[in-house]
């Protein structure tokens, strides 16, 4: 009696697709894994500034807040591979782990490639076939997976699992393939745009170039870092905050340059120092409070003249600077290009797929995990660990 291994094609070695071809393989199944670069793992090799946050060391139920679009669909893939799962297996492989601030975890070596290194060792080992070739398209008939087509001619295969990426960074090889694959199945794709990206503003943007504010609240009631550049403002705080972004919204970054004190503590502040200061003029008599570079613009967007001396200064002009200083309005003229962002939100509509494997409900045999999904979260390696989660799911599901 003869038995004849599951053939599974994985499309994309990023960190979905080589989880999800290690996992089918560890079942199995003979797997072939296609990359169209000659490396594997290009993006999570920059991710993180090159020291890769592969996930965030918090519960399940504290991880799906993190999630911006469909957290509910992650339930069961997230439970079934959590991010203490994740971090089990790369120190199984020989990675040791750290933990550092807002549960960020990092290899203790701080390089990406030992993530990347360790993935290819868990495919290695568990006997995928990788390939470097493009996959033009997935073979679909009478509803059901047939395999690829490779170099114009189609291989026979009993599942595919389109894990592909988005349209972020698409020098990593990351150019919407999966997506087309989506929709000549006949499922629907969501509409894309960038997430987790610098955000287009007016000035006084590109007259603050280079200065860095922390500590400070901005859009999503938070408080972290942010930064001003030519085109607008980034930094942590406004890459979260993008994720909010959407495209046609009409969106004010706010800004609250003194988070610590409240209006009343504030404003006995300023008494103090304009009471210390009153022989001096309002662009000198105020830098115990801000950046020198802000200065001229948070006493123009008060509307006080710069040259007024402090002893002048009248107590409406003193609520106008203490209204500046708790609530900086900017407004957001939209985001910089897709390629430009860390992820792209929107992508294959999780309602056409079974939650717990990640398969298509029209199409047998046909599966999709990763950034292809429309499915996104925050910074702090809560992206990479949705596709090590569904990568994980959608392995499993195609071994059976």
């Amino acid at each position: 009696m003869s038995y004849s291994k599951i053939k599974v094609a994985v499309i994309g070695a990023g960190a979905a697709g080589m989880m999800a071809a290690g996992t089918a393989a560890s079942m199995g199944a003979e797997v072939t894994l296609f990359e169209r670069n000659e490396k594997a793992g290009r993006k999570i090799a920059i991710t993180g500034k090159g020291r890769c946050n592969l996930t965030n060391n918090c519960e399940p139920n504290e991880f799906l807040r993190h999630v911006v679009r469909n957290p509910r669909f992650l339930y069961a893939a997230l439970n079934a591979f959590s991010p203490a799962a994740t971090m089990d297996f790369f120190e199984d492989l020989g990675v040791p782990l750290k933990t550092e601030r807002g549960r960020r975890v990092f290899p203790v070596s701080d390089r990406a490639f030992d993530i990347v290194d360790a993935l290819k060792k868990y495919c290695r080992e568990n006997g995928v076939r990788q390939t470097h070739a493009r996959v033009g398209g997935v073979s679909v008939s009478d509803g059901e997976v047939r395999g690829v087509s490779v170099n114009g001619s189609t291989e026979a295969f009993d599942r595919v699992i389109v894990a592909t990426g988005g349209l972020s960074y698409p020098m990593t090889g990351s150019d919407g393939d999966g997506y087309k694959f989506a929709e000549a199945a006949g499922m629907n794709v969501t509409e894309r745009y960038p997430s987790l990206v610098p955000l287009t503003a007016g000035n006084p943007c590109s007259e603050l170039l280079g200065l860095t504010l922390k500590n400070r609240k901005i859009i999503c009631s938070e408080q972290g870092e942010m930064l001003f550049a030519h085109f607008g403002l980034t930094g942590p705080l406004v890459l979260s905050a993008s994720a909010h972004i959407v495209p046609g919204g009409s969106y004010t970054a706010i800004i609250d340059f003194k988070p610590a004190l409240d209006a009343k503590t504030l404003d006995a502040r300023l008494l103090s120092d304009f009471d210390k200061y009153k022989n001096r003029v309002m662009i000198n008599a105020t830098a115990d409070l801000l950046p020198s570079a802000l200065l001229p613009h948070l006493l123009r967007y008060a509307g006080v003249e710069l040259e007024k001396k402090c002893n002048s200064l009248k107590k409406e002009e003193r609520a106008r600077i203490l209204s500046a200083l708790k609530g900086y309005e900017i407004k957001i003229t939209g985001t910089r290009p897709i390629e430009e962002a860390i992820v792209t939100a929107g992508g294959v509509d999780v309602k056409g797929l079974y939650p717990k494997t990640m398969e298509s409900r029209s199409v047998k045999g046909l599966y999709f995990c990763g950034e292809v999904l429309d499915v996104d979260a925050y910074t702090g390696g809560y992206n990479l660990q949705i596709a090590f989660s569904t990568g994980h799911a959608a392995g499993i599901a195609a071994a059976m």
